[in-house]
C-alpha cells in the first residue's frame, strides 16, 4: 500500500490555486507556493494541519510572496530553486534537478523546468501520480517565456511530457478556459480537444476547477506539448523543428 497524500486545493488571489499537501501518518504538511499567506494559514487551521515547510516553484510574488508571513507564524522551513536562491524570501534550502524531498513518508523528485523563470522547478510525487508544476505548464497552456529562451522552455516541457501519463499536473492558475479558446485556433479538427473544451465549459459553468490536468489528456490536446509532432510542425510552418514550432505557438498565444 503506497503512502497516501491529502491534497487540498483552493482558489486565492484572482486566479491562483493554493495547495496544501498533507501526509497523515507523519502529520507533516507542505505549502506549495504562497500566493496568499493569510489564506494558507486559514485553510491549514481549518483542517487541523500545521505547515511544516514551504516548497516554492519560482520567485514570482504570487508564488513566494507569503513566505515570510507563514514562516513567522509557523516556524516552517522554506525550500526553493537553487537557480533563484537570492530571490526566494526566507530560503533555508536550495534544490535542483535530481534532488529528492521528503514529506513525511512520501518522496518528491525535484525537476528543473526553466523558461518562465530561469530557476523554475517542479515537484513530482511519482508514487502518488502528482506533480506540482507552478507556471511551467497549465491545462492546455504553458507559462510565458519571461526569463528563459524558447529552446529552454521546450526542453522543460519535454521533461514534463516524459512523466508517466497518469500524472496529475497541479498547476498554479485557472487559465484553462482562455487557453482552450486559443488551442482550438491551432488544432480546430482535434477531436480530443473538442471533447476537452466541452468538459471545461461544463466545469466552469458549474463553478468547478479544471485543475489538476491529467498528463495523458494534455499530450493529446495541449498545443505547447505537441510541437514535436510532424503534423503540428507542418501546420506551423517549421517541419522538422520542434523548437521553432513551439516558439511559433507561444508567439501566437502571446498575441492572442
Amino acid at each position: 500500500m503506497g503512502i497516501k497524500l491529502d491534497i487540498h486545493q483552493f482558489p486565492c488571489l484572482n486566479d491562483n490555486y493554493g495547495y496544501l499537501v498533507h501526509e497523515a501518518e507523519s502529520g507533516q504538511t507542505v505549502a506549495i507556493d504562497t500566493p496568499d499567506a493569510a489564506r494558507y494559514l486559514e485553510e491549514a487551521a481549518a483542517r487541523g494541519w500545521r505547515i511544516n515547510a514551504i516548497w516554492n516553484t519560482h520567485w514570482h510574488p504570487d508564488h513566494a510572496g507569503g513566505n515570510l508571513a507563514i514562516k513567522e507564524a509557523t516556524g516552517c522551513r522554506i525550500i526553493g530553486p537553487a537557480g533563484e536562491a537570492a530571490k526566494i524570501p526566507g530560503l533555508d534550502l536550495a534544490v535542483k534537478q535530481g534532488d529528492v524531498l521528503e514529506l513525511g513518508h512520501a518522496k518528491a523528485q525535484v525537476l528543473d523546468v526553466p523558461g518562465h523563470t530561469l530557476g523554475h522547478v517542479a515537484f513530482h510525487f511519482a508514487n502518488q501520480h502528482a506533480a506540482f508544476v507552478g507556471d511551467s505548464v497549465f491545462a492546455l497552456g504553458c507559462g510565458r517565456v519571461f526569463e528563459g529562451t524558447m529552446e529552454m522552455m521546450w526542453h522543460s516541457l519535454k521533461r514534463i511530457k516524459a512523466l508517466p501519463k497518469e500524472t496529475q499536473l497541479y498547476c498554479a492558475h485557472e487559465y484553462t478556459a482562455s487557453n482552450a479558446r486559443f488551442a482550438v485556433t491551432i488544432e480546430p479538427e482535434n477531436k480530443a480537444l473538442k471533447a476537452y473544451v466541452a468538459w471545461i465549459e461544463k466545469r466552469r459553468a458549474d463553478g468547478l476547477p479544471t485543475v489538476p490536468a491529467l498528463l495523458e489528456r494534455e499530450l493529446e490536446t495541449n498545443p505547447f506539448l505537441r510541437a514535436d509532432l510532424q503534423i503540428m510542425q507542418i501546420a506551423m510552418g517549421h517541419p522538422g523543428d520542434p523548437v521553432a514550432t513551439f516558439a511559433e505557438i507561444r508567439g501566437r498565444k502571446d498575441r492572442f
